[in-house]
């Protein structure tokens, strides 16, 4: 199976959730060379970036993924669990690409609390309009109904059925797994197609060890992290757009074993304000990783992680294990631990170590 996401970590949740079920996955970021062959590895995992660009652009960039995947590959469209990104476009591109008739897109996650009841979008009882997600400096949710958000969509054939539980899922698949039909969602669906799931449990891990790690925090919904390690909050001029990644890098005491990077302001919103935040903070993981080689990087935030990793040059990973829902680790090329996590999503126990 090929799976084609929008943002890394998403992208990092899918091939973590195809290695817990027992397969060989693989993640791959699209601005490298693509190589999906899924008879040597079964699952690979394409991510895109095209939550962060303009919508033409992002239906230009899933052509041209598109264009380069073989016929026989079954393919799955990974989206957002909170109705952010191009999704008509790229459903859009990819039906006209490869053929398939419709798209299911079903971004409901009932796992977390994520439901879609008479069109209406909720999480945790809550219409996502009336959440923090109403803030969001890009994809703001404005309205609650799956339709009023996408008012073009059932023209172009998307069906975007409502989903309040597992077994709604499971009726999903079953009505529409015809060979003919493009499924999309967020990861509880991924979940549930054969041959990916059903899943087991998570199986524990043993945390991992303090010593030359790097942590970013650079989503918007970041929460503090009391670890008893250094942080270094990006200073206000940074992130006013007065200075840049050299004033914040030169302010910095010498660090220590490990070393948080926060963003600890709020008052600036916008599309501009968040490409400059991401790249500071890719900047800044750029000139670290540089000098110090750390072991582990970790990264809270998809936009972050891409930048991040574009600017470090690493695009081809292979997964190591899934620690909880949406936090995977993956090694990259050359050797480094790498942890990605969405903003929105707990830590689950990767820091079980430090507060001990």
């Amino acid at each position: 199976m090929v799976v084609i996401a929008d943002d890394i970590t998403g992208a990092a949740e899918i091939a973590g959730i195809a290695h817990a079920a027992g397969q060989q996955a693989r993640l791959l970021c699209a601005s490298g060379p693509l190589y999906c062959d899924t008879v040597a590895v079964p699952t690979t995992v394409i991510a895109t970036d095209t939550r962060s660009m303009s919508e033409p652009e992002a239906a230009a960039e899933t052509r041209r993924i598109a264009s380069t995947l073989k016929e026989t590959s079954p393919l799955f469209k990974k989206t957002d669990s909170a109705l952010r990104g191009h999704v008509v476009a790229e459903l859009t591109a990819l039906m006209d690409v490869t053929g398939y008739q419709r798209a299911v897109y079903l971004p409901a996650n009932p796992s977390k609390g994520r439901i879609i009841r008479k069109g209406i979008y909720y999480i945790n009882e809550i219409p996502i309009h009336e959440t923090a997600f109403n803030y969001d400096p890009e994809f703001p949710a404005r309205t609650s109904s799956l339709r009023e958000r996408f008012p073009d969509a059932e023209a172009k054939g998307i069906i975007m059925p409502d989903a309040e539980s597992e077994d709604d899922i499971r009726h999903i698949i079953r009505q529409y797994d015809d060979g003919k039909t493009i499924f999309a969602g967020a990861a509880d669906l991924f979940s549930l197609i054969p041959p990916i799931g059903p899943i087991g449990p998570i199986s524990p891990i043993s945390p991992i060890t303090p010593i030359t790690t790097l942590i970013l925090c650079g989503s918007t919904q970041s929460k503090p992290l009391n670890l008893g390690i250094p942080i270094a909050p990006m200073p206000r001029e940074v992130y006013d757009g007065e200075q840049g990644a050299d004033y914040w890098f030169q302010s910095l005491a010498t660090p220590a074993t490990s070393l948080i990077l926060t963003i600890p302001h709020t008052h600036r919103t916008g599309k501009e304000v968040a490409v400059h935040l991401r790249t500071v903070m890719a900047e800044m993981a750029q000139r670290l990783v540089r000098k110090h080689r750390p072991d582990h990087l970790i990264i809270e935030g998809g936009a972050t992680a891409w930048a991040t990793l574009q600017a470090l040059g690493w695009t081809d990973f292979r997964i190591v294990s899934q620690i909880a829902p949406g936090v995977v680790q993956m090694s990259a090329t050359n050797g480094t631990l790498v942890t990605l996590k969405p903003g929105s999503y707990p830590w689950g126990n990767l820091f079980q170590s430090f507060s001990e």
